[in-house]
């Protein structure tokens, strides 16, 4: 319609003013919602032709198009701003070619598709998966339906930190405190038996210090004379050097912690086309910084330690080989991009990482654009809010997080005891309950999650998050339930609609308000992608469910009598459904048939 608009514009003006416009001075918007109207245009752009006020150059414009145009069923002037209104019968007409095609996301799909590459999840194999992980997690996945929708190339991508100071504190502890404990002595899974002595050695190690420190020592000094930490670095520089039983030991954890990954993974709903891992990739990025001091592209300190002089491009010195030759976060990601890059080409590089990593996100394209990769302009933080509890942050090494796996059962359970209470499912097999129970769980806790910006922090709260009512998932889902039953009893009243026999019937308020928002749809999506925002579809799908509600509450659908307004109804409730779905997939919530 704003093409449309254009063109009557243009045609308007040559009538009127004897003038031809060029498509820069046509503004066309949506019309405010405190303003009367479908599409506005900005008068003030044509004074130049109409040699008039704001107020008369608009009348006369609304005036010209109207009586040439039909689908304008009048307009007004605010100031220099035309409102103009479309007719119902438009929105009519328009509803009915929506219903016939059903191709819902056809004006959000780009020209000139890209090959995209979205890093999310990002786990330590030290700590099981926790409230954090799932925001990035969630985020991340629906990032990655999101940009495909839009027809891009997208390749789900994982980042494994399985080396590192940390990872050997886990190590160091079950070697010192296990005997030989594992997840099938224990019934632990694999993640959680593995967290459990990294917080062992955290506990272990502040006690050292607190001794150190007892004794008159600086809390810097206690803290590299403990025992603790001088045998974690010592089980790094082992691990670095392939020593047969420290390797051993890392791969015997790391399976365990796999394991636990992947079952919570699938209780999640996300998956990955490609993992890769820092023990890996970190030697890719020790060689090519290596390779970058013979060109004098980064220099080497006096204690033999590697770093990027950064200065020029207004950031500091970057660490990227320490003294003793092992690699930080820093080399691990220059190697990591780089064999993304030989991988897959890609044209942007996503990665979903928490707000207290901008900088270093800024320091990597800048390291690589200095050592001479052009494609690291493509690569992109979609730096995201925090995500705590009501009662405040978590810390994964005093073990006071929020395991992903509790919260998740949390959400289950919740779920069930909420919809027992509605009763609605009583003549349902105890399978098929569960699996709805899980939906509503698994969806209020998306939901919730993805509604917000993710640019600003948040605050989790699993009662609010599976209420029926207002702005959360399970008032989503049960909307869409709703819809569902009114199919079901058309089926058993013998009752089928059909697009094809949508007419020009008289549409209420409320319908065209529906399909105004059917509208955007698109529109929406196109929105997300470009802004990395899901929570734009998340609001999207409140504000089209909040209205259908409205709409159910005050129309009659399979009573009403009139058989065309009948049909008309039922392909409305029908493409709502669809779309809520759609949306609701592309923030990877599933749909329960009945609530």
């Amino acid at each position: 319609m704003e093409s449309v608009l254009k063109g009557k514009i243009k045609e308007a003006v040559k009538v009127l003013y004897n003038s031809e416009v060029t498509d820069d001075l046509i503004q066309v918007q949506e019309t405010r919602k405190d303003f009367k109207g479908d599409f506005t245009l900005v008068v003030f752009p044509l004074l130049r032709f109409s040699k008039n006020t704001p107020e008369k150059t608009g009348e006369s414009i609304g005036n010209q198009i109207i009586s040439t145009f039909p689908a304008i069923s009048g307009f007004n002037v605010i100031k220099g701003f035309l409102n103009l209104e479309i007719s119902d019968a438009w929105w009519i007409d328009y509803f009915r070619k929506m219903a016939s095609e059903r191709d819902f996301l056809n004006k959000c799909r780009v020209n000139n598709p890209e090959t995209i590459l979205v890093e999310y999840s990002s786990p330590n194999t030290n700590k099981p998966l926790h409230l954090g992980h799932i925001r990035n997690n969630l985020l991340g996945f629906s990032l990655y339906r999101i940009l495909s929708a839009c027809g891009h190339k997208v390749i789900k991508t994982n980042i494994v930190n399985d080396r590192g100071i940390h990872i050997c504190k886990s190590m160091l502890a079950w070697k010192k405190y296990g005997k030989g404990e594992t997840p099938q002595t224990s019934g632990l899974k694999g993640d959680h038996l593995v967290g459990k002595y990294y917080v062992l050695f955290e506990k272990e190690y502040k006690l050292q210090v607190q001794d150190f420190m007892n004794k008159g020592m600086a809390e810097a000094e206690a803290r590299n004379a403990a025992p603790l930490m001088k045998e974690a670095r010592e089980m790094l520089l082992k691990w670095e050097a392939d020593d047969r039983e420290v390797v051993n030991l890392w791969k015997m954890m790391n399976s365990w912690v796999y394991a636990g990954f992947d079952e919570t993974y699938r209780m999640l709903g996300v998956d990955f086309d490609k993992i890769y891992y820092e023990s890996e990739t970190y030697k890719t990025g020790r060689d090519v910084v290596i390779s970058a001091i013979a060109d004098n592209i980064l220099y080497r300190n006096g204690d033999s330690s590697v770093w990027a002089d950064l200065s020029s491009e207004g950031l500091d010195q970057k660490l990227l080989l320490r003294s003793d030759g092992t690699a930080v976060y820093m080399t691990q990601d220059i190697g990591t991009a780089i064999a993304r890059q030989n991988d897959y080409g890609f044209n942007k590089c996503i990665y979903v990482v928490g707000n207290e990593q901008n900088y270093h996100f800024q320091v990597l394209k800048a390291v690589l654009k200095k050592m001479g990769y052009s494609w690291a302009d493509g690569l992109i933080h979609f730096s995201y809010g925090m995500v705590e509890l009501p009662e405040g942050k978590m810390k994964s090494r005093e073990g006071t997080v929020v395991d992903a796996d509790d919260l998740i059962e949390e959400m289950k359970l919740t779920a069930r005891e909420v919809s027992l209470e509605l009763g609605k499912l009583s003549d349902y097999s105890d399978e098929d309950k569960e699996d709805i129970f899980r939906k509503i769980g698994l969806g209020a806790l998306k939901y919730f999650i993805l509604k917000v910006d993710p640019r600003k922090n948040m605050t989790f709260n699993p009662a609010e998050s599976i209420d029926f009512n207002g702005n959360t998932g399970p008032f989503i889902q049960y909307t869409y339930a709703r819809i569902k039953s009114v199919f079901r009893k058309a089926e058993q009243m013998g009752i089928i609609s059909n697009p094809s026999l949508i007419t020009k019937v008289k549409a209420e308020s409320k319908e065209i308000v529906l399909i105004k928002l059917l509208r955007k749809y698109s529109e929406a999506v196109s929105e997300a992608a470009a802004g990395y925002t899901p929570a734009l579809i998340a609001n999207y799908c409140y504000v089209l469910s909040k209205e259908y509600n409205q709409f159910y509450h005050d129309y009659s659908i399979l009573g009403e009598d009139d058989p065309a307004i009948r049909n008309f109804r039922m392909e409305l409730s029908k493409v709502v459904s669809e779309v809520i779905f759609s949306a609701m997939n592309l923030l990877g919530i599933e749909m329960p048939e009945r609530m």
